[in-house]
This record gives C-alpha cells, sequence and structure tokens, in this order.
C-alpha cells in the first residue's frame, strides 16, 4: 500500500483520482484545496487530513516525511493547470514523486527546469495521459505502425464540449492560466495524434476565439485538420434534440474513428502503471506542450487553403 496527498478535491477531475487511488488498494492521508466544499472526500477516504492553505499543507507533508509508516510515496495534482509547475516543485521537495493531470505545464520551457528537480531531489513526475490507455487508441497505433511508412492520412478532428457562464468566469476562462480552449480541451487530442502520427512539420492557425478555435496541422503520418469549441451550437442538431451537449469525432481517410467507449477505468489503469514504475513521464509531455503553446502563441492566417469544414460556419 502506497500513501498519497492530493491538490485539488474540488475540481471535476479530482473524483477521478480518488476512485483510483481507492481501486488500487492504497491510501490518502492529507488532501489540500482552497474549498473546503469537498463532500465527496467522505466517498472515499472520510479519515484524510484536510488543509485549505498551501503551508500548512506544506508543513504536514514534512512531518509525515519524518515517519516510515506515514511517509507519502505520492502527490496528486489535480489543481489549476497554472499551479501544476509549483505544486509539482512542492511535492518533490517533500520527497514524494508527483501525479499531475494534463496539462502537465503550459510553457516547454518549464519541462527543462522540472528535469532538473528530478534530477535534483531523486523523485518523479508522472502524468495523467490516458487516452494512449484506450484499448482502440493503443490499436490505431498499432495498425498505423505496421502500415506503409509512407502513407499520409486525413483527418478531421471535431470536439465540442458545451459550457456554461461560469466558465469564462472561473480560471479555465483566463488564457493565462488555463491555456486557453486548445490547451484545456485539446492537450489530450494532439498527444494522441503526434503519439500516433508523428511530430508537427506544419501549424496552421486558421480562427481563435475564447469560444472556438481550428486549424490544419501537417504530421509526419497524417494531415489534420482540427476543430474545438466550447459552443453548444456546433452539436449537431439530432444529438441536441436527444439533450446531448458534448460532441467528439475524429474521421480517418472519411471512417468514423470509434472511441467513445472504454473510458471509465483508465485513470484508474493510469495508476497501476505509475505503482509499478511504468507511468508516462517529463519526455512523453513534450510534444503536446510545445504544440499547444505553439497553436497559443501563433499568428491567425483567417479561413482559407486546408480549413475544417466547421469553420465554414462561423
Amino acid at each position: 500500500m502506497k500513501n498519497f496527498a492530493l491538490i485539488g478535491a474540488a475540481g471535476y477531475i479530482a473524483p477521478r483520482h480518488l476512485h483510483a487511488i481507492k481501486e488500487t488498494g492504497n491510501n490518502l492521508l492529507a488532501i489540500l484545496d482552497k474549498n473546503d466544499s469537498v463532500g465527496i472526500i467522505d466517498r472515499y477516504f472520510p479519515k484524510a487530513d484536510f488543509f485549505s492553505e498551501s503551508e500548512r499543507f506544506d508543513r504536514h507533508l514534512y512531518k509525515l516525511a519524518k515517519s516510515v509508516d506515514s511517509k507519502i510515496d505520492f502527490v496528486s495534482i489535480c489543481s489549476p493547470n497554472y499551479l501544476h509547475d509549483a505544486h509539482i516543485r512542492l511535492s518533490l521537495r517533500n520527497n514524494a514523486n508527483a501525479v499531475c493531470e494534463k496539462p502537465l505545464v503550459l510553457n516547454p520551457w518549464t519541462l527543462e527546469s522540472l528535469t532538473d528537480i528530478e534530477k535534483e531531489t531523486g523523485k518523479n513526475i508522472f502524468h495523467i495521459l490516458q487516452l494512449r490507455l484506450h484499448p482502440a487508441v493503443m490499436a490505431l497505433k498499432e495498425k498505423i505502425e505496421q502500415s506503409d511508412p509512407n502513407k499520409v492520412y486525413d483527418i478531421d478532428l471535431s470536439y465540442i464540449t458545451s459550457r456554461g457562464n461560469w466558465y469564462y468566469y472561473s480560471w479555465k476562462g483566463e488564457k493565462q492560466k488555463s491555456g486557453g480552449i486548445t490547451t484545456n480541451i485539446g492537450s489530450h487530442f494532439f498527444d494522441m495524434l503526434t503519439w500516433i502520427f508523428g511530430n508537427v512539420k506544419e501549424n496552421i492557425v486558421h480562427y481563435k476565439s475564447e469560444t472556438s478555435a481550428g486549424g490544419f496541422l501537417y504530421l509526419e503520418k497524417a494531415r489534420v485538420r482540427w476543430f474545438l469549441s466550447l459552443d453548444i451550437r456546433f452539436v449537431p442538431q439530432k444529438l441536441r434534440e436527444q439533450g446531448k451537449t458534448t460532441y467528439r469525432s475524429i474521421l480517418i481517410n472519411n471512417e468514423e474513428f470509434e472511441f467513445s467507449e472504454g473510458f471509465t477505468d483508465l485513470h484508474t489503469l493510469s495508476y497501476q502503471k505509475i505503482i509499478e514504475g511504468n507511468g508516462f513521464r517529463l519526455p512523453d509531455a513534450k510534444n503536446y506542450v510545445q504544440l499547444c503553446y505553439d497553436i497559443r502563441t501563433a499568428e491567425v492566417q483567417g479561413v482559407k487553403g486546408n480549413y475544417h469544414p466547421f469553420l465554414e460556419t462561423l
């Protein structure tokens, strides 16, 4: 049994981490969140110590490190994107490994400094990239690797996950804190595509706003037209009539790549691999962190050339 601490218990993704820690037979000893409305903790680890101030949480981890039985082995980080770097450092300074949600960091140069602190402390930074563990995604990667190495695929990525007004008043609505929608909702997809189809050769951004973005990527083995949005109007009418608020589609050479099922236990599987020492590490984040940064800072070219069809409706 490993001992865990967790930072960011009140957010959307935290329950998956709480569940994964429980399901893998481990224990959660301490939790940090500035929001004290976190009753969900009772469902998993009601005896965990709770802190709303990082200074007291830091001191508590230091005290636990003095005991063999209560020493924290891993700190799970589910805090806002812009705080990941600081919370990873807090974890490693307290002699614990870090398990961090996506995006690992917002800027590519931060990865280099995190590499340094890994070497200094002798502790590891693990990364949740659950799409890489999805059976359909793994099968697709194997298929591409076994196909003609010179073949270039045509891909349309469409992801709409609608959000209410609260989103734009939270940290997620601030580009400096979230990285904008291409980082906040697109990083997993950009990681998956570059993992399977290779490095970026060309990156064109056709459109960017607070709610939507679209562009074109030329990868080593794929031409990708992508569109991301928080606007429910882009969810197909038939799905909206069914009460659906999310639409996810990946077309590969005009054939739908189906991977809508099989997400339930991916965090638990991620934790199993991390505890075994086989989790994703800093180098695995390099491509998508760089790409999200490049998209975020790129000059918008306008809706022209090889653009995603959804951009025609803007």
